[in-house]
């Protein structure tokens, strides 16, 4: 049984040193699931990176999550705090993320949070409808993602959707 990848139209951008200079990386569509929260169904995840068959850690990669119920921030916040916690044992490296989890605002259906990691800068960007809510630079960014594909994810059967 083969595994098919779609390719998509998903830039990355790296800066190169000092001289500001970025260039475009397709990301592949690795797989997509439905967010449930207990039975009911919040929105779609999907998963980009630029090589499906490879570990998600050490390569860009990319997150989609498109909402089909409103959601508050709060609800963001308690969630990566907790999903953090149960995959990342060091307080220390835990406490790295809360740049980026206070980012998050409330959403309503239609919309769009975008979380893209770039290995070579070692850059979490998290984008809200296409507008970027802030950054996150740090050798152990790409860890926030344990919160969806670390050992205790926040869904075990969307983890395997999306990593297939």
């Amino acid at each position: 049984m083969g595994t098919a990848f779609q390719k998509v139209a998903i830039t990355t951008v790296v800066m190169l040193g000092s001289f500001g200079f970025a260039h475009a990386q397709s990301l592949n569509k690795c797989g997509n699931g439905p967010l449930m929260v207990g039975q009911k169904q919040v929105g779609v995840a999907s998963y980009f990176a630029q090589n499906c068959n490879q570990p998600w850690q050490g390569q860009n990669i990319q997150m989609d999550f498109t909402y089909t119920q409103n959601i508050p921030e709060w609800a963001f916040k308690r969630a990566a705090t907790h999903l953090l916690q149960r995959n990342i044992k060091d307080q220390k490296i835990q406490a790295v993320f809360n740049p980026i989890s206070d980012l998050y605002r409330p959403v309503k259906s239609g919309d769009l949070y975008q979380l893209k990691y770039s290995h070579a800068t070692h850059t979490l960007s998290l984008y809200l409808n296409q507008k970027m809510q802030g950054q996150l630079q740090n050798p152990l960014a790409q860890q926030y993602f344990n919160i969806w594909l670390g050992p205790q994810p926040f869904s075990a059967k969307l983890k395997q959707q999306l990593i297939k």
